[in-house]
């Protein structure tokens, strides 16, 4: 596996912690234009394709037959903090199908949001599928396979109806030939597959620019990153890189966190997408690693400059060190 420097983490002046990696930037025609370590390299995506996966929710015409609001797209591409608008959000979903949490299939999951974790402790409830950060995909999982007319029980396997059709779509966009009847589980408990750096790359040019995509395709493609940009906050919580991102660079750029530390872009004004993962799975290494991608691709922004190089500060608030990235 070949690998390059993706972050140092630097305690004063002096390197503590380093993290390794790939990465892989590509056109909407596939071509490589640029990379470091093995492009090539097979990854689990994880969460940072739910945009992607949103895309029967709108191809399906469910978004329309439900009259979803371009707040519950962006929740549908989310990992969120399970604050009470995101919580609200997913349930306002799952209502305009007929249906309520109780048919979600993504488990339990404390809120990251630290308000909706004191709330919930304060009332001695439990923390329950709605805070989950993928319930709004799950909800819009949930909305594509009603308005088809199937019973959304069991929606997570990978031979369900609604579930072919995800699979299908992250297919066609990433180009990637993905074995429905083998997956691996990830963790809300949908299929998940492995795809190259360089493939994702391609996919996520092609879900900014629509090339060789059918105009159904490019269409939803458009009304989802135009929702996250007019609602960064749903794709993923205060404070956090994603909604950071989408609220100071609007439809410049679609980011989009994964799990164990992978990062996919989508840049319509470049016509171009980058994916990149960190070996030890470290997500503060893949933002420092995808804001110094952005930066290099679109140019400095204030907001970019930030966290390109995050500094440290102990606990009573004292610079302690900083993170660099030698991709610049």
């Amino acid at each position: 596996m070949r690998s390059v420097l993706m972050a140092e983490v630097l305690r004063g002046a002096e390197v503590e912690s380093s993290h390794t990696g790939a990465f892989a930037v590509a056109d909407d025609a596939g071509r490589l234009v640029l990379s470091g370590g093995d492009a090539d390299r097979a990854v689990f995506p994880r969460s940072a394709i739910k945009g992607l996966q949103a895309l029967p929710l709108l191809l399906s015409g469910a978004a329309d037959r439900y009259g979803l609001t371009g707040a519950e797209l962006a929740l549908a591409c989310a990992s969120h903090s399970g604050a009470a608008a995101h919580t609200k959000t997913a349930a306002a979903m799952l209502a305009r199908c007929g249906r309520d949490a109780g048919c979600l299939e993504c488990g339990a999951q404390p809120p990251g949001d630290e308000a909706a974790a004191r709330a919930l402790a304060g009332d001695g409830a439990s923390p329950g599928p709605l805070h989950n950060n993928c319930s709004g995909k799950h909800a819009g999982f949930v909305c594509t396979a009603v308005a088809a007319g199937h019973d959304p029980a069991g929606y997570v396997s990978p031979d369900h109806p609604a579930m072919r059709e995800v699979t299908a779509c992250v297919a066609a966009v990433t180009g990637v030939k993905l074995d429905w009847q083998d997956p691996a589980v990830d963790g809300c408990s949908i299929p998940a597959y492995r795809m190259p750096l360089a493939a994702l790359a391609t996919g996520f040019a092609r879900f900014a620019t629509g090339a060789g995509l059918p105009q159904g395709f490019r269409d939803a493609a458009a009304r989802l990153r135009r929702a996250v940009a007019c609602n960064p906050v749903m794709v993923a919580g205060e404070g956090r890189f994603d909604t950071l991102v989408a609220s100071a660079l609007g439809e410049t750029a679609f980011v989009k966190v994964g799990a164990e530390g992978v990062y996919c872009a989508a840049l319509p004004g470049r016509g171009l997408g980058f994916a990149l993962k960190c070996d030890d799975g470290s997500v503060r290494a893949a933002e420092v690693a995808a804001a110094c991608l952005l930066r290099r691709l679109i140019g400095p922004q204030p907001v970019l400059d930030g966290l390109a190089a995050p500094v440290l500060r102990n606990r009573r608030g004292i610079e302690v060190g900083s993170i660099r990235c030698p991709i610049v």
